[in-house]
């Protein structure tokens, strides 16, 4: 990472999270638990390849994403959320909260619509099960 003056804790996430690519693949891996390139390239934001290559490495760099790649080819290639990314479902759960209002639920697929209701529902309970399940899903990935 580069060497960030560490001044302000606000302008520090900022400089790591501030970005809206940097967000969406961390909310893709911890939330969706997607782990390969292609599938994050699938996501409904389009994400641009080089755009994609470049926000996975600054993530691996900076602690919130590790590789797994058990036989040691570019196809088996894995991207999982440390502990650093798990620290980032709050925010993301913030942030949804903050905008979920001004999306006409006719935009949302049958898998946000159930997001939407569950974090509204009881947004620390989603955050606690989100946690566990990904944790879970990344210890079965590295038996």
């Amino acid at each position: 990472m580069k060497n960030l003056k560490r001044t302000c804790a606000i302008a520090y996430s900022i400089d790591l999270l501030g970005d809206k690519w940097s967000l969406l693949i961390l909310r893709d891996v911890v939330i969706h638990k997607k782990t390969r390139f292609k599938e994050f390239r699938s996501s409904k934001e389009k994400i641009a390849t080089n755009i994609l290559t470049n926000r996975l490495k600054f993530l691996i760099e900076n602690g919130f994403l590790e590789i797994l790649d058990p036989h040691g080819f570019k196809k088996n290639k894995q991207y999982l959320g440390t502990q650093k990314a798990i620290s980032t479902i709050p925010i993301i759960i913030e942030l949804y909260l903050f905008s979920i209002d001004s999306i006409d639920e006719s935009e949302l697929n049958e898998s946000q619509i159930l997001i939407k209701k569950e974090i509204l529902g009881d947004r620390l309970s989603f955050k606690n099960r989100v946690t566990e399940e990904y944790t879970n899903f990344v210890e079965g990935l590295k038996l």
